[in-house]
């Protein structure tokens, strides 16, 4: 059931600048969209935030695992279970290992399988933890694992999009799967 003050918009319902972006999605998904953007939409400027704020993270140099360790940390950690379910089904389509996967949708702290992956999981938490002000120890153990400097900040980047992402699907009480545009 929808939030009260946040239900599915649809592209007769949502603000005039929300809905090129619902049209665009609408398409390429036989005339439906993630229940998600049709709450999201009730902000166009967020949706739109979110969106170019994703597709940037979806393009830095972070290898595509490593950034689904980053929307995953976010996601457990922010209790989003759309983006829980959404991402679980982006890592199989990675062929990520079942034990990676297992790991990263437990509520709690689970060591990754994948020490470079782990790096990537407890630097993100690190981040979180300090508010950015992450300590010479953590940074040089990201770095250890092969990761760069640039990739400290594209971290940044994801948990910029996924904070986004993960406090409005709770906000909005968004379920998973989609709905008609």
């Amino acid at each position: 059931m929808p939030a009260p003050h946040f239900p599915d918009l649809t592209l007769d319902s949502a603000p005039p600048a929300a809905r090129r972006t619902m049209e665009g999605m609408a398409r390429k998904q036989g005339g439906l969209v993630p229940s998600a953007v049709a709450r999201l939409a009730a902000s166009p400027e967020t949706l739109d935030a979110f969106l170019r704020a994703s597709a940037a993270f979806e393009s830095t140099t972070l290898d595509p695992l490593s950034r689904e360790v980053v929307v995953m940390t976010m996601a457990t950690r922010n209790e989003c279970h759309v983006c829980v379910e959404n991402h679980t089904e982006r890592l199989t389509s990675l062929d990520a290992a079942p034990e990676l996967v297992a790991a990263l949708r437990a509520p709690e702290d689970r060591p990754l399988p994948d020490e470079r992956l782990e790096g990537v999981r407890l630097f993100t938490l690190a981040a979180l933890k300090t508010s950015g002000a992450v300590g010479d120890d953590d940074l040089r153990a990201f770095l250890s694992l092969g990761h760069t400097p640039r990739n400290a900040l594209e971290v940044v980047l994801g948990i910029g999009a996924y904070t986004i992402s993960t406090l409005a699907n709770r906000m909005t009480g968004a379920p998973v799967g989609t709905v008609p545009a």
